[in-house]
């Protein structure tokens, strides 16, 4: 049995410094990912059941890729892009206008015919409502700005903020969604304790 450790190999996009904001070049990545639309925060909204399509057929690749091929690798995290404007900005007041894309990143091991052969069987056996709004794509992320947040989903406002500021005064501007991935869990974390990489990706003025 082959273990990969991706949580180590990516740990440079996965768990970034905490105290200040570094510059990074994120490679291209395979992700499942489900779009939606509208404020997350909403019980039973399509984004609470976004994160339950995608997680059993993350966990049907992983097992079967396992006993087919000999290899384990960790779910990974929860990731979301998110934004308002057709140009890709995100307003932080209007969530009943949010839109966005869930994603769980997959290692270059698993391929097309994992993720269908996966679909088949969550199909066969759960047939969750919107099965069929997953995707597998190839998502290349590139020059990016990202540090670690700590603290509730409701007070990232400010630490946004100054990461627009941080691009503007190293030359840079925003070239793609503000990108969130999810190291806590809500149900279990107090919200002051809450890990989320905030990311965004930029270009040269």
């Amino acid at each position: 049995m082959v273990k990969l450790d991706l949580r180590k190999e990516l740990k440079h996009l996965y768990n970034p410094p905490a105290e200040r904001f570094t510059l990074i070049d994120v490679p291209p990545m395979n992700f499942l990912m489900v779009d939606g639309h509208g404020d997350p925060n909403i019980v039973g909204s399509d984004f609470q059941a976004a994160m339950q399509i995608l997680y059993p057929v993350a966990y049907t690749i992983k097992f079967a890729v396992k006993k087919a091929r000999g290899l384990d690798f960790p779910v990974m995290p929860p990731e979301g892009l998110w934004w308002t404007g057709a140009d890709g900005s995100l307003d932080p007041s209007r969530k009943d206008r949010w839109s966005w894309t869930m994603m769980l990143m997959q290692p270059e091991v698993v391929i097309a015919e994992d993720v269908a052969a996966a679909l088949v069987s969550v199909r066969d056996k759960k047939n969750p409502t919107g099965l069929g709004r997953v995707r597998f794509e190839r998502f290349a992320e590139g020059r990016s700005v990202q540090i670690l947040y700590v603290g509730s989903y409701a007070d990232e406002g400010p630490v946004i903020a100054r990461m627009h500021e941080f691009i503007r005064e190293n030359g840079l501007q925003l070239a793609g969604k503000h990108h969130e991935i999810y190291l806590g869990d809500p149900r279990r974390t107090a919200p002051e304790k809450l890990k989320t990489v905030l990311r965004q990706p930029v270009r040269r003025l």
